[in-house]
């Protein structure tokens, strides 16, 4: 592609005032660079990550027959010359149909939007249209939360189990010592955050990268069922299992990676997929019929065990009332204590 000419003293009629000829020198300036020093700003992990927001997209804009690269994105506001609101709402609809979850869709758009806005600014794309772009909008907690629930309705039901699975401590020990492989690392991973933090299915699957912090040993996420984020300080297995899958595993949006036969790792697992693996990793310590729920249940029912109260096991398995916490304490209650019979 031939280079843009250089605005030149030359190129500017001789009324031109200095202020304006500096002007155009500047815009000319601005518009050539803007991508490179705007990129200049990020972190390496922000490029990274908007590198593959931006592969989603391309993949999303080969099915309408549109064909860019992700380096031109990257690198040309020319890439952007034509894109339109239409194509970007698309694109969320895409991802929403895709079983994206909804934490990333938002942020795939903002780095999209972002790059529009540079766009812009180098003269790619009219006000106009970015005045449409930017009425895209991505979704609340709130809003999210709706959907998702809408898009379990469209699974088929499964019959609900009438009680939970017992899982003792010496087989969530069992659980938490996978092979040292890049799968056995990540199912280590799992394990711990299921027994060791109660976390639910859908909360795992929604994990970020960025959940686990193995500098401060906190993990921080989102509670859909009450629409909070939470913080949880990270147990000594959880630290040393995040330490272990990050050195061979490099996920580069949601926590947990997905596997595939051969052991070869990708992607991020689904809510489907952590069931899954749960249900085999138990099947393989003689527990039939497990799911990642009675991880959950093993968990608030040890710390019943150890003396939490129910207040605090309510907060920190983000019940949204005492009911649920109760039961767990009434189960291990000795229904005889203090009966007299002489």
């Amino acid at each position: 592609m031939p280079e843009k000419n250089i605005i030149t003293v030359s190129d500017i009629v001789s009324s031109e005032t200095p202020m304006a000829l500096a002007g155009a020198i500047a815009n000319e300036h601005a518009e050539r660079y803007v991508f490179s020093e705007y990129q200049l700003r990020l972190s390496s992990n922000t490029r990274r990550r908007q590198s593959n927001d931006l592969a989603l997209f391309v993949q999303y804009l080969t099915l309408a027959r549109v064909e860019v690269t992700v380096d031109a994105l990257l690198s040309s506001p020319g890439a952007w010359s034509g894109m339109t609101h239409g194509l970007i709402d698309g694109f969320v609809r895409y991802q929403l149909q895709q079983g994206y979850a909804i934490g990333s869709i938002n942020v795939r758009l903002s780095t999209i939007k972002r790059y529009c806005s540079l766009a812009a600014r180098a003269g790619t794309l009219s006000p106009a249209d970015m005045g449409l772009i930017t009425l895209v909008k991505g979704y609340r907690h709130k809003e999210g939360r709706n959907i998702d629930q809408a898009r379990e309705q469209t699974r088929q039901k499964r019959a609900k189990k009438a009680e939970p699975i017992s899982i003792s401590p010496e087989q969530v020990k069992q659980l938490k010592a996978q092979p040292d492989t890049p799968q056995g690392r990540r199912d280590t991973l799992l394990m711990c955050l299921l027994f060791d933090h109660g976390l639910r299915c859908g909360e795992i699957a929604d994990l970020p990268v960025t959940a686990i912090n193995t500098h401060t040993g906190m993990l921080t996420f989102y509670r859909a069922k009450v629409d909070k984020v939470q913080t949880h300080t990270v147990t000594r297995d959880t630290l040393i299992a995040a330490l272990r899958y990050f050195e061979v595993c490099k996920p580069t949006e949601q926590l947990l990676m997905g596997s595939h036969k051969g052991g070869a790792m990708s992607g991020h697992m689904s809510e489907r997929a952590i069931t899954k693996r749960v249900n085999t990793l138990c099947k393989a310590i003689d527990v039939s019929g497990a799911s990642a729920h009675d991880g959950r249940h093993a968990w608030a029912t040890r710390a019943v065990r150890a003396g939490t109260n129910i207040k605090t096991l309510q907060d920190a398995g983000g019940w949204s009332s005492i009911a649920m916490p109760a039961r767990y304490a009434a189960s291990q209650t000795i229904a005889n204590e203090g009966v007299k019979l002489d």
